[in-house]
């Protein structure tokens, strides 16, 4: 069990310098994107913050999971797609496992980060 987890560290970190490595700025971008864009309409109608919301309001969850799915999902399916490619061309091997952490990390992480703090940030300045 060992092995397997730094035989995923190993690659999750050789990401960071091999070949498509454009992608670990771009497609948080384009999450972040997606959040700010979000995080306005979100401050616009006062909604409360997006992720605190999710964990403690179970009549707002699923319409929330599905707004911001649909919001950061491409983003999600081409980040697991691109990671696919660096696997293939660098690992000559597919871990859907660590493409899934790659999506996350680069699609999820970016937006959940982002959108909630901005909504409140910009309901402290009145928006």
């Amino acid at each position: 069990m060992e092995e397997f987890f730094t035989r995923v560290w190993q690659n999750l970190l050789a990401r960071v310098s091999g070949p498509l490595q454009f992608r670990l700025v771009l497609q948080p971008a384009m999450a972040v994107f997606f959040a700010v864009r979000a995080g306005f309409n979100d401050a616009r109608e006062k909604r409360p913050a997006f992720f605190w919301t999710i964990f403690t309001d179970k009549t707002q969850r699923q319409k929330l999971l599905k707004e911001g799915w649909k919001a950061v999902g491409k983003v999600f399916v081409i980040a697991m797609i691109v990671d696919s490619i660096y696997q293939g061309i660098v690992l000559h091997r597919f871990y859907p496992g660590e493409a899934l952490i790659v999506a996350i990390i680069l699609a999820i992480v970016p937006y959940v980060v982002i959108r909630g703090p901005l909504n409140r940030l910009l309901r402290l300045i009145r928006f």
